[in-house]
């Protein structure tokens, strides 16, 4: 070995060998870097007042006067003078909606039909809005299943899916994606709650 250094002029030094630490971090952390990594828009609200806010400055931002909600539970969260609540959407009306859980180790957000109903997501207009909960943060996909059966113990919801990508025009290479494309422009309204 001593030979071939010389031979090549190589230092006898060696150099020193640096061990990566991994990162351990919470699930909330996690998600959120999953989530930006991906392209997903994100705005953390203390109180619902924050949501109110944040949502009024989406929908300034993106000059949207009309929203398609998905629950209409969630007209409490804006002034129906300040924005239309579309009957039907369009491709250009945004929609706004919860969702089922929100999964830590890849960034995407799980729905079922309690929130999209039985139209797929790919259907749906590019923009959305969600509101969720950091209580609905789980690990993984996993977790988000059984949170959906632990959930929803008498009737079980179908149509599971999950938005994966928050970049519209990006392409997927997986080919198990082929002709499901659920990339939308989102942001996401999350109200601390734990």
């Amino acid at each position: 070995m001593n030979f071939l250094k010389k031979l090549f002029n190589l230092s006898s030094q060696e150099e020193p060998v640096v061990e990566k630490q991994p990162v351990n971090l919470s699930m909330d952390d996690l998600f959120v870097h999953n989530f930006l990594k991906k392209g997903g828009k994100f705005l953390y609200c203390v109180k619902n007042s924050e949501v109110i806010e944040n949502l009024k400055k989406v929908l300034s931002e993106n000059n949207w006067n009309e929203l398609f909600l998905l629950n209409k539970n969630l007209a409490t969260f804006f002034d129906k003078n300040e924005v239309t609540i579309a009957s039907k959407y369009t491709q250009e009306t945004p929609v706004f909606s919860t969702c089922e859980h929100l999964i830590a180790d890849n960034g995407d957000i799980l729905f079922s039909s309690d929130q999209i109903g039985s139209t797929r997501l790919s259907d749906y207009p590019k923009n959305f809005i969600i509101y969720a909960t950091t209580s609905q943060i789980v690990k993984n996909s996993g977790q988000g299943l059984t949170g959906i059966k632990m959930n929803h113990k008498h009737i079980l919801p179908t149509n599971i899916s999950a938005i994966k990508n928050y970049e519209v025009n990006k392409s997927d290479d997986n080919f198990l994606n082929y002709g499901n494309n659920n990339s939308k422009n989102l942001y996401l309204l999350l109200l601390e709650d734990l």
